[in-house]
């Protein structure tokens, strides 16, 4: 997919989409991959990343309504995936099967090495 196209799906989107495409503007690397999954199984595996995150207190952005919205999507996506140039945020994107739409955007801060988890300080 090229970045334009991707740009495109981001820009109407809420602001965890948003702030994905302004990682992209700024230099973020990108994939999005071939084939798709389950939006029922990633719905419940995102979901269990919440919990794991809530508990955690990881910063994430978009998270339950990423969950509720492949909760309800109710149709196979393809996944992608934006890391911030400074890679402190890795942004999960799910697509419809052809691409063409954007089902759900979350994100993750990212923790640097050496530096203390949240849940440790």
């Amino acid at each position: 997919m090229e970045r334009e196209q991707l740009e495109q799906l981001l820009g109407g989107g809420d602001d965890t989409s948003l702030a994905a495409l302004s990682a992209l503007r700024t230099g973020a690397s990108y994939v999005v991959w071939d084939g798709t999954t389950s939006a029922e199984s990633l719905a419940t595996v995102y979901g269990r990343r919440l919990r794991h995150t809530l508990r955690r207190g990881i910063e994430t952005s978009g998270l339950a309504r990423a969950v509720q919205r492949l909760d309800l999507h109710g149709r196979p996506v393809r996944l992608g995936q934006i890391r911030t140039a400074d890679r402190s945020w890795v942004f999960m994107l799910f697509l419809d099967e052809d691409g063409s739409t954007l089902v759900a955007c979350t994100g993750v801060r990212q923790t640097q090495p050496g530096s203390p988890r949240p849940d440790t300080c």
